[in-house]
């Protein structure tokens, strides 16, 4: 893709929440239910949807974030007859619309063919962004060999420096299926999928940069037989790090796992079975977890199974033990008929949580959400957000309870970027039981 973005963003629209339609929307598309728990949730206020079009060939994404101010970021891929481009773009004002995308990678860096959407960190005035690079000695018979890569802005997104090598082995195999995190102390940390060694499944690996993002520790082994492409997640509180993946156990069981570090991601436990799904299946599911964690320090983790009874659904669980061990877990699905998938997750200070998950039936792909106010106890009816067909969905919430979410929908002739932004309610029991444990 060439440097001018005329092409591939070529306007973007503002659709305004109307109170009667999004009334009549609800009742129309989703069942009167109660809340899963049975509690009452008080109502969130929607921002305007927000539309980029964009003429290429593929589009995958978008990533997004959003900080203390409500500016709106997201980075996605663009596919344009034979190049492959990792855009950014910031909002000017809260809430959005997106602005003119940047490139993000060098005309010299190819994106990885298969590349998924970048993953995306935001500190102040600093941008992170993850993604694999095809790798320069990729050879016919290793097809998927690629090099991660760590892009990196001190301009909130206006630019972007050289990238910088993550991995620090010199094998031509697999570097992907990455996640980014900036630690409250600052330091950034790296996960991703990793076949240096050569055995039949790969291994998790991790990384962390204690400079800004100038340079990278030595890589880390967190546990091997690996899932090959449900992509690794991370996150932090303020005394662990934690790392999440799909793990293969004997007899092709796949399960999510979380391992825990308490010493800032020099090293990492044991990997803890979140769900117990039992889920026997005989290849990588391309389906990751999401991670989240509050001001007290409990840890959300979301994913998808099928269990042992082979049923598709969107799962939350808990851990107040540093991951030692979770809850019961809730299932968050509750349409019959549709399959549910790729479920993310995000959690603020107060334990206010938010999941955005896709519905697909055999002519539709939707794009739902369902939010919690009491710390993931009981969450509300899943809402229907897209328009067209939607697929990626994507989510972050700042500390002041404001959420974005992202998506893609098909349209043609052309591909669309949603994002729209949601202010949860104050609500006192979540913070109430923050403060009764303490921070």
């Amino acid at each position: 893709m060439k440097k001018g973005s005329a092409r591939t963003h070529r306007y973007c629209v503002s659709i305004h929440p109307t109170p009667i339609l999004f009334i009549v929307g609800l009742i129309a598309m989703w069942p009167i239910l109660p809340a899963l728990g049975g509690t009452q949730h008080p109502p969130v206020s929607f921002g305007a949807k927000h539309m980029s079009v964009h003429h290429s060939k593929t589009v995958v994404g978008p990533s997004v974030q959003i900080d203390e101010q409500g500016i709106i970021y997201a980075a996605w891929v663009e596919e344009d007859k034979d190049t492959r481009t990792i855009l950014f773009a910031r909002s000017e004002m809260p809430g959005g619309p997106l602005g003119t995308p940047v490139p993000v990678n060098r005309p010299s860096e190819t994106p990885y063919y298969r590349q998924e959407s970048p993953a995306v960190a935001v500190r102040g005035g600093e941008i992170f962004v993850t993604w694999s690079m095809t790798h320069p000695r990729i050879t016919p018979d290793k097809p998927f060999s690629g090099e991660l890569r760590l892009s990196r802005s001190i301009d909130g997104g206006r630019s972007f420096a050289p990238s910088t090598l993550v991995n620090d082995d010199e094998q031509v195999i697999q570097h992907a299926f990455d996640a980014v995190h900036v630690a409250p102390d600052g330091a950034v940390h790296l996960a991703w999928i990793d076949g240096r060694e050569g055995k039949k499944e790969p291994g998790t690996f991790v990384a962390r940069s204690t400079d800004h993002g100038r340079t990278i520790t030595k890589n880390f082994k967190v546990d091997d037989n690996t899932c090959v492409c449900c992509r690794t997640a991370v996150v932090s509180s303020s005394d662990a790090v934690y790392v999440a993946w799909r793990k293969i156990f004997d007899g092709n069981v796949r399960e999510t796992v979380v391992a825990t570090s308490t010493d800032g991601g020099e090293t990492f436990s044991s990997p803890v079975v979140v769900g117990h799904d039992q889920w026997v299946y005989q290849a990588c599911p391309h389906r990751p977890a999401s991670l989240g964690v509050d001001r007290a320090g409990r840890l959300y983790v979301v994913w998808y199974t099928e269990g042992a009874d082979e049923t598709p659904a969107i799962y939350l669980a808990y851990s107040d033990d540093r991951g030692n061990s979770f809850s019961e877990k809730k299932q968050l699905n509750r349409s019959k008929g549709t399959f549910p998938d790729h479920p993310q997750l995000a959690v603020d200070p107060v334990g206010r949580v938010v999941v955005i998950w896709e519905e697909q039936s055999p002519v539709r792909r939707e794009i739902v959400m369902s939010h919690s106010v009491d710390r993931g106890q009981s969450f509300s009816v899943p809402f229907k957000l897209n328009e067209k067909n939607g697929q990626t969905p994507t989510i972050a919430v700042n500390q002041h309870g404001t959420v974005v979410m992202g998506w893609k929908e098909h349209a043609m002739p052309a591909h669309r970027l949603m994002v729209q932004t949601m202010q949860l309610p104050a609500v006192s029991v979540a913070e109430a039981e923050i403060v009764s444990h303490g921070p």
